[in-house]
C-alpha cells in the first residue's frame, strides 16, 4: 500500500514511552506489506501468508505460541498487546486490506466508485489512528471520526502523489466512475504528456483529499504534548504533497512531487500556526 511512508514512525517527537510500541505496529504492517507486494510469489502463497500472520497476531494476543515464523515481529509486538491492552481488530483490519491488494492484484480488478476506495482506506489506513490513539489514552467518538478523515487522508494522497509509480505496476485506484465523469482513458494515465481531463480527474481527487484532510485537521490540537506536535506535522505533510500535485498541473501520473528537506521550514511554519486564531 505504501501508505506508512505518511506516518512518521517512532519519530523524535513520538514520547519517548511509545516508541517502542509504535514501532512494534509499524513492523508488523510493514511485514503484511512485503508479504503482499514483495518478490515473486504466487497471490495463492501470498493470501496463505498473510493468514498464517493472522493465525500468530491472534496467538499473540490469546498468550498461545505463535508459528514462529516472523520471532522479531512477535517478540516485540507481543508485549505491547498485553501492557497497552492493543485491541487487534485495528491490527487485523490492517491484513483485510492487504489480502484486498493482493486479490486486486490478480484480478487486475479496478475500484468502480470513489466510496469504494473510501471504504477501502478505512482498513488500509484508518486502524493506524486508531491504535495510536488508544495508545495516547484517546478514545471519544468525534475524536476517533477526526483521526480516520486524517488516515483517509493520507492513503489517498499517497495514492495521487504516487499514480507515476502504481499505474506501470498495473495498480489502479482512479475510480472507473471518476474517470468515466472526466472522460479519461487507461491511456492518459499512461502516457508522459499534458492530458487536461485526466488534470481534472487529479485535481478532483485533490480536492477530496484535502477537505478530508482540513476536517479532521483540528484533532492535532487536542492532542497534548510531543504526539500533536508530531500530528501537526504529518497534517501539514499531507497538505504540501496536495501543494504540489496542484503545482504539477495536478500531472502526477509524469512525475512524483515529493517532501523535500527544503519544505521543512514550511511545514513547521505552518504547523506552528495551525494552533493560531487567524489574523
Amino acid at each position: 500500500m505504501g501508505h506508512y511512508e505518511n506516518f512518521p514512525v517512532a519519530s523524535w517527537l513520538c514520547p519517548p514511552r511509545l516508541r517502542p510500541a509504535i514501532a512494534a505496529i509499524y513492523a508488523l504492517a510493514r511485514t503484511a506489506d512485503d508479504i503482499a507486494d514483495e518478490g515473486d510469489a504466487a497471490a495463492v502463497e501470498r493470501l496463505a501468508a498473510l493468514r498464517a500472520l493472522r493465525h500468530d497476531l491472534r496467538a499473540a494476543a490469546g498468550a498461545a505460541p505463535d508459528s514462529g515464523r516472523w520471532p522479531l515481529v512477535f517478540h516485540a509486538l507481543r508485549p505491547v498487546l498485553h501492557d497497552f491492552a492493543l485491541p487487534i481488530a485495528p491490527l487485523e483490519q490492517l491484513l483485510d486490506a492487504f489480502e484486498q491488494d493482493v486479490r486486486f492484484t490478480a484480478a487486475a480488478s479496478r475500484y468502480q466508485t470513489d466510496a469504494q476506495l473510501l471504504d477501502y482506506c478505512t482498513r488500509s489506513a484508518n486502524p493506524i489512528g486508531r491504535l495510536l490513539l488508544h495508545l495516547y489514552g484517546i478514545q471519544d467518538a468525534h475524536s476517533l471520526s477526526q483521526s480516520d478523515q486524517i488516515c483517509s487522508a493520507l492513503q489517498l494522497i499517497n495514492f495521487w502523489q504516487d499514480l507515476s509509480v502504481d499505474l506501470p505496476r498495473e495498480r489502479w485506484y482512479p475510480s472507473v466512475q471518476a474517470m468515466q465523469q472526466y472522460l479519461v482513458k487507461e491511456s492518459d494515465l499512461q502516457a508522459p504528456r499534458a492530458c487536461a481531463p485526466a488534470s481534472r480527474l487529479v485535481a478532483h481527487y485533490v480536492i477530496q483529499a484535502r477537505r478530508l484532510m482540513l476536517q479532521g485537521a483540528p484533532l492535532a490540537l487536542r492532542i497534548p504534548g510531543r504526539a500533536g506536535w508530531e500530528l501537526r506535522l504529518v497534517v501539514q505533510g499531507g497538505l504540501r504533497i496536495l501543494d504540489k500535485i496542484a503545482a504539477l498541473n495536478h500531472e502526477s501520473w509524469r512525475v512524483r512531487p515529493r517532501i523535500k528537506l527544503i519544505d521543512l521550514p514550511v511545514l513547521l511554519w505552518r504547523a506552528w500556526r495551525m494552533g493560531r486564531a487567524p489574523d
